[in-house]
């Protein structure tokens, strides 16, 4: 069976992400693909890398006739998605990439996005995309939150830990380095080649990054009491590629054990031997996550380091798993490529 899909947003980064791993995909066509600015214009104007496919024609959004579509994919700005996905066809199944459905409590998102939430029924709706755990939701859904890239990262290294009450969960520090397509495709004087080739940047330190909602919101779950992890990003001169280093208070060899077994039967997510530390090339292009644990010189202290692409795992690449999962397809199907090296 064929599903017709609809990527809304689909000039963006990870709009031609999806568009690259659908090509593959042997029971979902691209039935429309929506731009705003770029309304009008062939994919392969806007995407070189693009061009042997055959795509339809970018469109405005309200240009699509939704009742041919099965399920939608909405790579929109934070804060469009809200608006937006209330007019489409409550029958239509939409995955979301955009930051406006991850937070449950909508005080809580407003908190971190700064602006009260303008489609509060449809965020009680929808369903946290980290696939490996939420699974069965995503199944049964109608609409799905895609979590944020390094939010991801992280919760691939620490759920297991937390679940299984691993580590001392009062102290817990992420230190995060993340490439430029993180920050989108539109243009900012700061991620200007000369500025960025040869730095490494810290950023919304302090307790200010917005992906902290999602920590706090899923670690406090896990826990049944308030969660609260410190968390440094880092922007590196590299255009892909997302690696977490979380520093726990557990026994290193317990922990080690406990991912291997949570991870197990997971398709998308290999667990080192013990002492061996991921790196993002060996992700780039993948659907995949590694994660490695190394112990300290610290007794009862330990490392644990994940790696994913953002585009993919972290984003794209997750949202066609949780795509697969709501339209009855296999999983793994279109997303077993392997990583490109070097």
């Amino acid at each position: 069976m064929t599903h017709k899909i609809a990527i809304l947003g689909a000039s963006g980064y990870t709009g031609a992400e999806l568009v690259r791993l659908i090509a593959t995909h042997p029971s979902f066509e691209i039935a429309a693909l929506a731009a705003d600015r770029k309304a009008g214009m062939e994919m392969s104007q806007v995407y070189p890398h693009l061009r042997h496919l055959d795509l339809p024609r970018l469109v405005k959004i309200d240009e699509i006739d939704f009742s041919a579509i099965d399920l939608a994919f909405c790579a929109l700005p934070h804060a469009m998605s809200q608006e937006m996905i209330g007019d489409l066809p409550k029958s239509l199944k939409v995955v979301d990439l955009s930051a406006d459905f991850r937070l449950r409590d909508p005080a809580e998102y407003e908190k971190w996005y700064g602006k009260a939430h303008g489609a509060v029924s449809m965020q009680g709706e929808a369903v946290y995309g980290l696939t490996e755990f939420y699974r069965e939701d995503i199944r049964n859904a109608r609409l799905v939150a895609g979590t944020g890239c390094n939010a991801a990262a992280v919760q691939f290294a620490l759920r297991p830990l937390i679940e299984a009450a691993l580590i001392d969960l009062d102290d817990i520090i992420c230190d995060l380095k993340n490439g430029a397509t993180g920050a989108g495709r539109s243009l900012k004087e700061h991620m200007l080649y000369s500025e960025r080739s040869q730095d490494v940047m810290a950023y919304s330190a302090g307790g200010t990054h917005r992906h902290l909602g999602e920590f706090d919101q899923e670690f406090s779950a896990l826990a049944g009491r308030p969660v609260q992890i410190m968390f440094t990003p880092h922007l590196i001169p590299a255009n892909r590629g997302i690696l977490a280093t979380c520093y726990v208070k557990g026994e290193a060899s317990e922990i080690h054990a406990g991912l291997v077994a949570r991870y197990a039967d997971e398709p998308f997510v290999v667990v080192l031997p013990f002492g061996d530390l991921p790196g993002v090339a060996h992700v780039q292009g993948s659907n995949f996550c590694h994660i490695g644990v190394a112990g300290e010189r610290i007794a009862g202290r330990a490392t644990v380091v994940s790696a994913i692409d953002n585009l993919c795992k972290g984003s794209s690449g997750q949202a066609m798993q949780n795509a697969n999962l709501m339209l009855g397809v296999e999983e793994t199907t279109g997303l077993t490529l392997a990583p490109v090296f070097p």
